[in-house]
């Protein structure tokens, strides 16, 4: 898993009461997941009920990330409220149980916590730095406009998964790190493709656009990627694409190597 400078923004102030703000250019696409079920509002009451206090803060989401995109948005909001109201109510909890509440959040919120270059094993809960830093490279992000739920393309799976597949090393640059990113697979591409077939044309638009280095689903999509050597040609083949199809949620982001 890796993380990227482009992100959803939470902040919080104290206040008498726990309460969520939505905002931002997809905030409305929430709808009513936007109440106490909201992993952002989940992570506060774990938080305050670890540490035995009452969970007080006005909290704003500025949602800049499509929802259900299989890009990690809701995972990293988690992780993100855990560590603002550990600040903002002085909470220092050790490590591991930090990891435990993060882990009875979702699957990808412990990684979400780091919000560094990892490998993950398990469900998510084994966490392992790689052995050297990421090359510096860039992605275009590309989600056709279609929300796609994890749990619909896990039931349209078949067959087993790939086998873990690890890198030895970590690449040293975008070239080789696409090289080995072609050796492996995405086993949820293929039933995401079944259920959302604009997911092809995503990934061909990605193909297509020059100085693509490797063009793949993320997580369980709809979102795809397209893996740069540097930010300016993202950008560029987020303009050609964006002029395209308008319809299309576009971003060109680096990627970090080190938490942010």
């Amino acid at each position: 898993m890796v993380f990227t400078a482009l992100g959803d923004v939470l902040t919080a102030v104290p206040d008498d009461r726990l309460s969520l703000t939505v905002t931002g250019p997809n905030a409305s696409a929430l709808g009513e997941t936007a109440d106490e079920d909201n992993l952002v509002l989940r992570a506060a009451q774990a938080l305050a009920t670890a540490a035995g206090i009452e969970p007080q803060a006005a909290i704003t989401l500025e949602k800049t990330l499509p929802v259900a995109a299989g890009i990690g948005g809701g995972s990293a909001d988690a992780a993100a409220a855990l560590r603002l109201l550990s600040r903002l109510w002085q909470v220092t909890l050790p490590a591991e149980e930090r990891h435990a509440i993060a882990a009875g959040l979702g699957a990808d919120v412990p990684a979400c916590l780091v919000s560094q270059p990892l490998v993950l094993g398990g469900v998510g809960e084994n966490l392992t730095l790689p052995d050297a830093p990421l090359p510096p490279c860039a992605l275009l992000l590309v989600n056709p406009s279609v929300p796609v739920a994890t749990p619909a393309v896990f039931a349209a799976r078949e067959g087993p998964y790939s086998p873990p597949a690890p890198f030895a090393k970590m690449p040293r640059t975008p070239a080789d790190l696409a090289t080995a990113l072609g050796q492996r697979r995405n086993d949820l591409e293929a039933p995401a493709r079944r259920l959302v077939p604009v997911i092809a044309d995503v990934l061909a638009a990605l193909d297509a656009a020059p100085d693509c280095l490797l063009a793949r689903m993320s997580g369980s999509g709809a979102t795809c990627f397209g893996l740069f050597a540097d930010l300016d040609q993202a950008r560029a083949a987020k303009h050609s694409i964006a002029a395209a199809r308008p319809e299309w949620w576009c971003a060109a982001t680096a990627l970090f190597d080190r938490p942010q």
